[in-house]
């Protein structure tokens, strides 16, 4: 509720107190200096009460997102506040992934998953030297590099425990629970893909004699998997259709020049590949698509959901100068930016892109756009990673700490 001012006992008062701050003894000869300042304080005060009346009543009349972009002008922009930091005590190397809006993570001594409260939901201790996860929907895989050691979580639940025979490279699951792991045979280029249901039956293998197996990745259906390797003249994807049958019927594509380094298996069936020089797709029948290409620049880092692709591009030899680029799935550019300040990592999730730059963190929506929210001033130095978990929720990440950070106005 706002209440009238009344400007003449305001003025009084404000006069009274100056006098006795300053401790001022008046003489008659003092009189018309007097009366000359007394003027121009009543002006500039004036002033200062019209423009407070202004804001005032723009705040009060206008919604709320004009309102916090006027406010904006009275102080530091900050498009995030902090919420709490979160200790996960389970040892160093420590790794996190988005479990449907909570926080999921695996370190040397185990893995523990928390809601954006800081409320734990699930502890599992074991040991790993170099610990990753992967998550789709409410599962996890946790997997140790080099080790043998891989477990899958649904919700609260372990699913599955798995000691492989070879040296784990990488493992993915996809939102039906079903994942995979890439082993490595001791002493031997022979990657080994293996695929398991979401009650960690064994389903369906493949041995890959040639080429040094990256990651692999299951379709949203169970059916398709879709496997990258290095060749000595580039990157290969191998498509494997009907995967519940024996039969191994698959096409191939082939990337000369440009290494693939990720790839990820949209709704529609079709490979989104990532390489060091372009996006593009590849179909069931092994045909490739380009949706965008970057040969100019040099790719800093990516992110993608289940809507559009985010790739962060600097210019060849020219500091931090570069841009952010987001691509829908038909190659369509929805949004660019150009920039000179460091993007240290940057995560999407739904429509939404966060990105950990060293100045802070800043909410995008889809078509780079940045959310006009006013927030307190928070400081995320030594910060080396950022993970979307909503529209409004991202976690900043170091060695030592997780700080949860979120846009101003939650909904």
């Amino acid at each position: 509720m706002l209440h009238k001012i009344n400007i003449y006992d305001m003025l009084c008062y404000l006069r009274r107190e100056s006098i006795e701050r300053n401790g001022q003894d008046m003489s008659v000869d003092d009189i018309p200096k007097r009366k000359a300042r007394r003027v121009v304080g009543l002006v500039l005060l004036l002033a200062v009460l019209g423009l407070v009346a202004f804001v005032i009543f723009f705040l009060v009349s206008n919604d709320s997102s004009d309102a916090m972009r006027l406010t904006g002008l009275f102080s530091r922009r900050s498009s995030v506040i902090t919420v709490d930091e979160f200790n996960f005590d389970i040892g160093r190397e420590r790794v996190f992934a988005n479990l449907d809006g909570s926080i999921a993570a695996a370190g040397t001594l185990g893995i523990m998953v928390l809601d954006t409260e800081g409320q734990e939901i699930l502890r599992d201790s074991f040991r790993m030297n170099t610990p990753a996860i992967r998550s789709s929907g409410n599962s996890f895989i946790a997997f140790d590099i080099g080790g043998s050691a891989v477990r899958v979580y649904q919700s609260t639940q372990v699913v599955s425990l798995v000691e492989t025979d070879g040296t784990v490279v990488s493992a993915s699951i996809n939102n039906n629970g079903w994942f995979c792991i890439v082993t490595q045979e001791a002493g031997s280029t022979r990657g080994i893909v293996s695929v398991y249901n979401s009650r960690g039956v064994l389903v369906y293998r493949v041995n890959k004699a040639t080429g040094f197996v990256l990651s692999a990745e299951l379709s949203h259906d169970n059916k398709k998997l879709a496997v990258l390797n290095l060749t000595e003249t580039g990157s290969r994807i191998s498509l494997y259709h009907d995967i519940d049958t024996e039969e191994e019927p698959f096409e191939i594509f082939d990337r000369y020049g440009g290494l693939i380094i990720d790839i990820k298996y949209l709704p529609n069936g079709n490979v989104l590949a990532i390489s060091t020089n372009s996006l593009f797709l590849v179909d069931n029948d092994g045909e490739g698509l380009m949706l965008y290409t970057f040969a100019d620049k040099r790719l800093g880092g990516y992110a993608h959901s289940n809507d559009f692709i985010a790739l962060h591009l600097y210019d060849f030899g020219v500091g931090y100068q570069g841009r952010l680029i987001t691509i829908d799935h038909e190659g369509t550019v929805l949004g660019e930016n150009s920039f000179n300040r460091e993007i240290i990592s940057m995560s999407a999730v739904n429509r939404s892109l966060v990105v950990l730059r060293s100045d802070g963190v800043i909410f995008y929506n889809e078509e780079l756009e940045e959310f006009p929210v006013l927030a307190e001033n928070i400081s995320v130095a030594g910060a080396s990673r950022i993970l979307a978990i909503s529209n409004y929720t991202a976690v900043a990440t170091s060695d030592n700490s997780a700080v949860v950070v979120r846009r101003g106005e939650e909904q």
